[in-house]
């Protein structure tokens, strides 16, 4: 009786002493990152699945530049080679890997996008209006992904860093996962000059 006792007094106290430090905290807020970061590549997966539709649609105008669908077509092998995993959360290199071949969908679909204007017959056909909207809409839904995942990602990057929580964190493996970052931060960061005719 006495060890059974013993047992649930160190159960208990195991169970407190874990809460105190933070170890359930960052498990709440690890499978938050986690759900986060799925909505992410859900909207990324949608954008994937409506390119081939969209290649299909822009090759039945004929003169089209043959350059920018060909970007837009590699660029989603590029974007869709990369295997993401959850270490990927975990691993730097990876995560702006994949970061970076995303980023170069995006350029390469807002490139097709606005060469589609000079072709009068590509902006009538119904079924590319239908198609833009709805990559427009999933360009939205990203946005509204990766705000999430990014508060998710400071929530549990507070708790890694912050103490006692991160002696917690070290003692079971949970680091400070990466976030999303824009790729020209020095060239956006940049004022922009401004001139009046001043130099004339």
């Amino acid at each position: 009786m006495k060890r059974m006792l013993a047992a649930w007094l160190m159960a208990l106290g195991l169970t407190l002493g874990l809460g105190g430090c933070g170890y359930n905290e960052f498990q709440r807020l690890d499978e938050e990152v986690k759900a986060s970061w799925s909505e992410v590549l859900n909207q990324y997966q949608r954008r994937a699945d409506l390119v081939p539709n969209l290649v299909a649609t822009v090759k039945g105008e004929a003169n089209f530049e043959q350059e920018t669908l060909t970007r837009v077509i590699e660029a989603r092998a590029k974007a869709t080679s990369i295997q993401v995993s959850p270490e990927t959360l975990d691993n730097p290199e990876a995560f702006n890997r994949f970061q970076q071949a995303q980023g170069e969908l995006s350029g390469a679909l807002s490139r097709l996008l606005v060469v589609s204007e000079n072709y009068p017959n590509l902006k009538a056909n119904q079924g590319f209006q239908d198609l833009r909207v709805q990559l427009e809409g999933t360009e939205n839904r990203i946005t509204v992904a990766r705000n999430k995942y990014i508060g998710a990602v400071q929530q549990y990057n507070v708790l890694a860093r912050s103490f006692p929580t991160n002696l917690t964190g070290k003692m079971f493996g949970y680091q400070p996962k990466p976030n999303f970052s824009v790729a020209n931060e020095a060239a956006i960061s940049t004022p922009p000059k401004v001139d009046f005719g001043a130099s004339r």
